[in-house]
């Protein structure tokens, strides 16, 4: 399984990026998909996650309002909306491939992209 993140760049604060993160594989609707970032000097830390069928989600509590995740299994791929970036945003965002359950735990997920790059200036 390979996952491949895109979509990252160099913004201002309150402007908005498209995450998108395409998945190999036949199994990409069986499994949930979650979006993790890290910060210079910080621990990787969950951002949001959506269930196999779309269904459910959950988000931080940091980008509540602010953050949109969806994924089209018709194309095996999940995306991460982010709108009003603020400069805290700044950081490396990892999409994942989870279980058969949602899950906030990093532990959860099995397999990982290996990154894009989001930067926002104030």
């Amino acid at each position: 399984v390979q996952l491949q993140a895109s979509g990252g760049g160099l913004v201002q604060a309150g402007d908005s990026l498209r995450l998108s993160c395409v998945t190999s594989g036949r199994t990409f609707a069986t499994y949930a998909m979650g979006w993790f970032r890290q910060a210079p000097g910080k621990v990787r830390e969950f951002v949001a996650a959506i269930s196999s069928n779309g269904d459910s989600t959950e988000y931080a509590h940091f980008v509540e309002g602010r953050f949109s995740i969806s994924r089209d299994n018709a194309k095996n791929t999940m995306y991460l909306q982010m709108n009003s970036l603020k400069p805290e945003d700044t950081a490396v965002y990892y999409c994942a491939r989870g279980r058969l359950y949602i899950s906030a735990a990093a532990r959860s997920y099995e397999y990982w992209g290996q990154g894009t790059q989001v930067t926002v200036s104030s």
